[in-house]
């Protein structure tokens, strides 16, 4: 089954780091999209944050990565369940690209 995600964004909060029991690193962000898009012939406005999770190896690409950067990020969609029990979907970066 196909699971593919890319976007486009703005790092709207100073990114966190934490390490598994593993041993394994972990890269937390939050990125913010906004763009137009055509649907139905019509120009729609379309915006959303999204929390990224960058793990292992890729975490040495992201670990210079502060508030306001402009990155691309290729992975697959996920959910999480937050500590309260809510679920959010969250997306598990497999690239990631600065891009300014």
């Amino acid at each position: 089954m196909d699971n593919c995600f890319v976007v486009t964004g703005v790092i709207c909060r100073q990114p966190d780091w934490s390490e598994s029991p593993a041993g394994i690193q972990h890269h937390y962000l939050v990125l913010e999209h906004r763009s137009m898009q055509q649907e139905a012939g019509v120009n729609r406005a379309s915006y959303f944050r999204i929390h990224v999770v960058v793990a292992g190896e890729l975490t040495r690409q992201s670990h210079n990565l502060m508030q306001g950067d402009v990155v691309r990020v290729a992975g697959f969609l996920n959910r999480h369940q937050t500590r309260s029990g809510q679920a959010k979907l969250v997306l598990h970066a497999q690239q990631i690209e600065k891009l300014s």
